[in-house]
């Protein structure tokens, strides 16, 4: 039976990458962060001692506190909480549990840009289609919750990122865009250590998209219309933008719990 307040590493895994994820915690000191620099994806490190910074930076969201191996300093924050009204739990073994578990997604912490402002900060080309709104997705699930996008004319893409110390993405020639075949969205998978099953086959279909080869996945056709109805339907990049993301939500869950599913009419037909 699962302890009061604990959360297993199953169980939050779960959760990542959906937009009812809990915000996660790392409060592991820094001396173990230093043997370990990794993260749980969409975590953010806080430290244990500053509880009126947590709570402030909680906004009465549910939390998920980790530390090394889950036992004092989650356990005893995670009460601390919970005495002052808020939502939280602990993960159960810490982040030895989560490293030790197989295939387990782990995002080096050296991969993330330097926050601007206390967020990561990113620019590309306005008027996004497909790869600048599934990479924003991903970073915003998977990585930064609080990223933010600046869109710009493509001229203007790389003086914007020298004056504003943002990120270029999706550009040619910068770090963050596309390598050989392979789309924006493959390199951050690849540069997040990102791969899993359901985002392996997501990358797939935005690749099959993004780069014209529909032959790769047959779900292309539909993002790519999809894509482009957005562009029609917002003039600001922004509100495209926030209208994107549950798509992307949507095509994420198909990839992870119903890519094998069909429909027909009548049902119950003889496939």
């Amino acid at each position: 039976m699962a302890a009061p307040n604990e959360i297993t590493c199953s169980q939050l895994l779960r959760l990542i990458g959906t937009a009812d994820a809990p915000v996660i915690i790392d409060i592991s000191i820094d001396p173990d962060f230093a043997d370990d620099p990794f993260l749980i994806p969409g975590s953010v490190r806080h430290p244990h001692t500053d509880l009126a910074g947590l709570k402030a930076r909680l906004g009465g969201r549910h939390a998920v506190i980790t530390c090394q191996r889950g036992i004092k300093l989650s356990q005893g924050l995670v009460a601390r909480l919970r005495a002052d009204g808020f939502s939280a739990e602990y993960l159960k073994g810490g982040m030895y549990a989560w490293r030790d578990m197989k295939d387990m997604m782990r995002v080096p912490a050296a991969a993330l840009p330097d926050p601007v402002d206390g967020a990561t900060l990113w620019v590309t080309r306005h008027r996004p289609k497909i790869d600048r709104i599934a990479c924003p997705w991903l970073i915003r699930r998977f990585v930064d919750a609080h990223a933010r996008f600046l869109f710009v004319s493509p001229a203007e893409v790389m003086g914007v990122a020298d004056r504003y110390g943002a990120t270029p993405f999706d550009v040619e020639d910068v770090f963050w865009s596309h390598r050989g075949d392979r789309c924006t969205f493959d390199t951050m998978l690849d540069e997040f250590a990102l791969h899993a099953p359901a985002l392996d086959r997501l990358a797939t279909v935005i690749r099959a998209a993004d780069t014209n080869r529909h032959d790769l996945a047959p779900e292309a056709a539909g993002l790519l219309a999809m894509s482009v109805g957005l562009s029609r339907q917002y003039r600001d990049d922004q509100d495209q933008l926030q209208a994107g993301l549950p798509l992307y939500d949507a095509l994420y869950r198909w990839a992870r719990d119903g890519a094998d599913e069909g429909h027909d009419w009548p049902t119950g037909r003889a496939q």
